[in-house]
């Protein structure tokens, strides 16, 4: 074969050889994802006139604006609502509406509906209640009857239901740009058993053994309203499934509630004829609670009692007024008694608010000692957060639904218990806490999603998860060892580390886990984000601002991320992808600690040291458990020079190098070589995936200790591993990561490193020189020196 390779053999040789390169880079390149990477183009929608890249509503943004004025009856012995509605729709968008669409919520209790139909089952065995609910719809069926709809003048509109939404056809498209038309709805529905059926409203009767057989009724999603039309998403026109709420329009409300003449009334909104419907005794007393110290009785229990003695074959209207609110719910019962406490605020336009609560005999003591000075602790907390409160009145209803909201009322359920057999009443701290939690939820809510009115069944977080947030700093503001079952980064972990996880950005129906979901984790990722990675300052002045930017109007979450940032002046893309698009949980391991000594450049003293070293270690096994003596030990003629000498003293050559280079040192090298730092490099491994900062706790020889809180960025290079130095002249005897166990770290075994810390040298090593072929060809060069030269020699 000959030793030459033909020119078709080199280039199939190079691309061979090329090839083979490739696949090897390909093979030892580092995976790397930059979890840095701005979410900008990635999965947030482009800023627009409408919404601007701060986060804040930009210079066209728009939002419609519905006013109602209902006239509604509750006929208590066949459980029925019936109504008519008027309504009148402004079109602030720059579209024009050929139709409308309106929200049906109590369809979804329809036999026929998508919730009914599409719900699943599990297990072997079924429960009491869903036997009961089962047996209740094949004698009972819920949803709206829609009697007419007409337009302004009267005349007959066409409209068409789709499940639990109807579209209206209208006669002519409203115009956009301030465009108006009106409608009128007549309609009715049975209000479902709450007990039974479940859901956001509905009633309850008192009519076991011994109970007085009085009805509790609660009415929410009670009338026709109109879905949300809006710049980021048309028309919100997605059907009620049960799990995602509901977003809609703000407006003004007038609404005429005929009852049963001995029902008190609880309701969004002022009453508007109090003279009508309370007695002198009452409204003295409603106008004393105002400057009073603890609530004041309005309706005694004694008047609730007697009430609940007889029947009023009569009716009452009830008239309440609400400006710019974005939904309406109410409450009757003859059971209600009601209590009400003024709660002042630094605001002119709203400088009082009415905390108020309404509860059967059935919830004292509980609900006198604690709903009503929950409600004024949540006013004045959530106003620390975000705004003062802008509505007259904000109440708490104790009925059959556990814990819902509306504009300016709430209903939460627990109540102290009898026991059956010795009728004594109790209650557990579980239920005095629950309460008092589920009150400042609710309340809560009418921040958020209330008043800054994000899309619930989009995005559940912005809803549940803001408010759950804010209700642990209120929890423990109220007390400091309050049970809160929300909010402390170690109760997130178990869920974090579970199966069945979505990102916080799934859509509501999807959820597989809601309340960790959709309330837990987005509550624990705020307060990390609040305690951990900004702190409280900015933390605070960014969040205050997105609740003023968002005030009575639609925020989106990429309206909310922006404005954090924007307002803070910290990235934060890295946090919202980890933890709101992402199922990575928390694990952050030390894996180890070293600690390096800087070389002194003193020959005798680095021997002295690898002396020591040496003789911390232990002797060969296998020599001392030898018996006899060794040839070396025996043999004088095999032992040399290096039998002898000590192998950690350094050479005259080393000596002379050493006494070289330390004439040849700059003072501040001098220094760095004479310093008494050592050098601690700590071993971090990313094990769960999601980057979050390293909270580092150092304990010294001396008994001090430190804390060191070193930013997320610190895994901008490699998300996985890293290694982070710390210089310092104490002893480390101990280091922890997560100390106070803030950042939901999963496995808390991984954390600490303790005990024996080896040591290494580092050696200082100079800048390599420049090349300068002048200086290495001996020639020397003057400022005033002029050196010409012939032409660069050519071939």
């Amino acid at each position: 074969m000959s030793r030459f390779l033909t020119p078709s053999a080199l280039l199939a040789f190079a691309l061979l050889s090329f090839g083979a390169h490739a696949d090897a880079i390909r093979q030892t390149k580092a995976p790397f994802e930059d979890k840095f990477r701005q979410l900008e183009g990635e999965d947030w929608p482009t800023p627009t006139d409408y919404r601007n890249a701060s986060g804040a509503p930009g210079y066209r943004y728009w939002q419609q604006k519905v006013d109602y004025d209902i006239q509604v009856r509750l006929d208590e012995p066949t459980r029925q609502v019936s109504g008519t509605e008027r309504i009148v729709y402004h079109n602030n968008s720059p579209d024009s509406l050929p139709y409308l669409w309106l929200l049906l919520d109590q369809n979804r209790f329809k036999r026929d509906s998508l919730d009914n139909l599409s719900r699943t089952v599990s297990g072997s065995s079924i429960s009491l209640n869903q036997v009961r609910r089962a047996k209740r719809y094949q004698e009972w069926e819920g949803g709206f009857t829609i009697a007419s709809v007409k337009d302004g003048t009267g005349k007959a509109l066409a409209f068409h239901v789709v499940d639990s939404l109807l579209r209206v056809d209208l006669a002519q498209a409203v115009p956009g740009n301030g465009g108006r038309t009106e409608i009128e709805i007549a309609w009715s529905f049975p209000m479902i058993e709450n007990k039974v059926i479940g859901g956001r409203s509905g009633y309850e009767c008192f009519t076991q053994q011994g109970q007085d057989g009085n009805c509790i009724f609660e009415g929410a999603q009670w009338f026709p309203r109109l879905a949300v039309y809006s710049d980021y998403e048309g028309w919100h026109n997605k059907a009620f499934l049960g799990s995602g709420e509901f977003t809609l329009e703000f407006g003004d409300y007038k609404v005429a509630l005929t009852v049963p003449a001995d029902h008190v009334v609880a309701s969004t909104g002022e009453l508007a004829n109090a003279e009508q419907v309370l007695s002198a005794a009452q409204r003295a007393r409603l106008s004393q609670a105002r400057s009073a110290k603890e609530p004041v009785y309005v309706v005694t229990p004694a008047e609730a009692e007697a009430a609940e003695r007889t029947r009023a074959s009569a009716e009452k209207t009830w008239v309440f007024h609400a400006r710019n609110v974005r939904d309406f719910a109410w409450a009757s019962s003859r059971k209600f008694a009601w209590d009400a406490l003024g709660v002042a605020q630094n605001s002119a336009e709203q400088p009082l608010v009415m905390a108020m609560s309404f509860y059967p005999k059935e919830a004292r003591p509980l609900w006198d000692a604690y709903s009503t000075k929950s409600i004024a602790h949540t006013l004045r907390v959530y106003s620390d957060f975000t705004f003062p409160y802008p509505y007259p009145t904000a109440q708490s209803v104790n009925g059959p639904v556990g814990g819902m909201e509306y504009p300016m009322i709430t209903f939460n359920g627990p109540r102290p218990v009898k026991d059956k057999k010795t009728g004594n009443l109790t209650y557990s701290d579980r239920t005095k806490y629950g309460l008092i939690g589920v009150v400042i939820h609710e309340v809560g809510h009418q921040y958020f999603p209330m008043i800054v009115n994000s899309d619930e069944r989009q995005w559940t977080w912005m809803d549940e998860g803001l408010n759950t947030f804010l209700q642990f700093q209120a929890e423990k503001r109220w007390d400091r060892d309050f049970p809160s079952r929300r909010g402390e980064p170690k109760d997130i972990v178990e869920y974090m580390v579970s199966r069945d996880q979505v990102p916080l950005m799934t859509q509501s129906d999807s959820l597989l886990q809601f309340g960790p979901n959709g309330y837990a984790k987005p509550a624990t990722a705020l307060t990390i984000l609040r305690e951990t990675v900004m702190g409280r300052e900015l933390f605070d002045r960014a969040f205050r601002e997105y609740a003023r930017r968002w005030y009575m109007k639609h925020p989106t979450p990429y309206d909310f991320f922006r404005t954090m940032e924007e307002s803070s002046g910290v990235d934060l893309d890295w946090f919202w992808r980890g933890w709101f698009y992402s199922t990575d949980h928390v694990d952050i391991a030390l894996d180890g600690v070293l600690r390096y000594r800087l070389d002194g450049g003193d020959a005798e003293a680095e021997a002295r040291w690898n002396r020591a070293e040496r003789e911390r270690e232990p002797a060969s096994l296998t020599a001392t458990r030898n018996i006899g003596k060794t040839v070396v030990e025996t043999d004088p003629s095999t032992r040399d020079y290096y039998n002898t000498h000590d192998e950690f003293g350094p050479t005259a050559a080393q000596r002379r190098k050493a006494k070289a280079d330390a004439q040849a040192l700059e003072p501040e090298e001098r220094l760095a070589r004479a310093a008494k730092d050592s050098f601690y490099r700590f071993d971090f491994r990313n094990i769960g995936g999601l980057v979050m900062p390293v909270i580092l706790k150092l304990d010294f020889s001396d008994g001090s200790t430190e804390t060191i809180r070193i930013p997320a960025e610190v895994w901008r290079k490699n998300a996985r591993q890293v290694t982070w130095e710390y210089v310092t002249s104490k002893s480390i005897q101990r280091a922890e990561i997560d100390p106070l166990w803030e950042t939901a770290d999963a496995d808390r075994a991984n954390n600490v490193f303790a005990g024996d810390i080896q040591t290494r040298t580092l050696k200082i090593s100079a800048p390599p020189a420049d090349s300068d072929r002048m200086r290495d060809d001996d020639l020397k060069v003057t400022p005033d020196s002029l050196q010409t030269y012939p032409a660069p020699h050519k071939d």
